[in-house]
């Protein structure tokens, strides 16, 4: 069945993590080199998030000629980081969407978004699902089958503060269908703005080098692709620069909700024109507004230490 229903509003229901969850992170890892990080710190937390599945979500920008070549891209950066990661074959990663979503409610059928569905409609709810990309894959299995609205809860890094007078951000603006999809479906959803929000996870290469290169494989792959960024965008060694490393957020979220502070509000209107209207009357959700770099980090970094040399 396909469609796309609003759902009553949900007060409280927007559950916070006590404990370990069910989570699958659906990302488009070779766009930068965020993803690399939060796919990094999604594995190394099995404390707090039971990784099921990691699905490779489609970008297009300077690193790819379009939708279906940055999806197979972000594919293939999956494998690599899990082979740094001492983890090969130990999650399967599925492939995305070769397309944005062509119109509202038209999905984009792919094995990410067939996986989705299975899992969540099996199990013990709710499923977390971490997007960290354009929202296509997670939009097209919402519509393909309805009933997983009421299984999952979607943290997605997406879009600007409400506040703000445009919604426009990378994640957000790749697909406006598969966006609108999230916010208006009714689905349990934790918004992650970009400006003042997760833009406060930044470090530097001194950092980095101070506390992950050497200590393990995955953290000199992930020192070598910081530098990497570095000389792609003129960064002078001469001059103090840093990264945000946006897409550890949603990770951060599940591992400790205190570290993430959220706030209930009601689901925005995403317009045409990428601005934000509201109904005070629409399903909540829940907006971060703050997050505790130093404690993020601190938790990252040491986990990057005990990962296999």
């Amino acid at each position: 069945m396909i469609g796309l229903t609003l759902t009553a509003a949900r007060g409280q229901d927007v559950p916070v993590p006590k404990g370990p969850v069910r989570a699958v992170l659906d990302t488009d890892t070779f766009n930068e080199i965020d993803d690399q990080f939060a796919v990094t710190y999604s594995v190394l937390s099995p404390e707090r998030i039971r990784l099921e599945a990691i699905y490779a979500a489609p970008f297009h920008n300077n690193r790819s000629t379009g939708p279906a070549d940055g999806m197979e891209k972000s594919y293939e950066e999956i494998l690599r980081v899990l082979e740094a990661l001492g983890k090969t074959g130990t999650f399967p990663v599925y492939k995305g969407s070769r397309s944005w979503l062509p119109g509202p409610n038209q999905p984009v059928e792919s094995d990410a978004a067939n996986d989705l569905i299975r899992r969540a409609l099996q199990g013990e709810p709710p499923l977390y699902v971490m997007a960290i990309g354009a929202p296509t894959n997670v939009a097209s299995a919402i519509l393909l089958e309805p009933k997983i609205k009421e299984r999952i809860v979607v943290v997605w890094l997406g879009g600007q503060p409400h506040e703000f007078p445009s919604a426009r951000e990378f994640n957000l603006q790749q697909d406006l269908h598969a966006s609108r999809v999230l916010l208006d479906s009714g689905v349990r959803l934790v918004q992650i703005p970009t400006t003042n929000v997760s833009e406060q996870l930044r470090t530097t290469v001194a950092e980095l080098e101070r506390f992950i290169k050497g200590r393990s494989r995955i953290g000199d792959y992930l020192f070598k692709i910081f530098l990497a960024w570095g000389h792609e965008h003129q960064r002078s060694p001469e001059q103090p620069w840093s990264k945000v490393i946006w897409d550890i957020s949603a990770p951060a979220w599940l591992i400790n909700p205190d570290w993430v502070e959220t706030k209930l509000a009601p689901s925005p209107i995403l317009t045409s024109e990428f601005t934000w209207r509201f109904d005070p009357g629409r399903h909540t959700i829940r907006v971060a507004t703050h997050i505790n770099r130093d404690a993020v980090f601190s938790d990252l970094f040491g986990k990057i230490q005990k990962a296999p040399r």
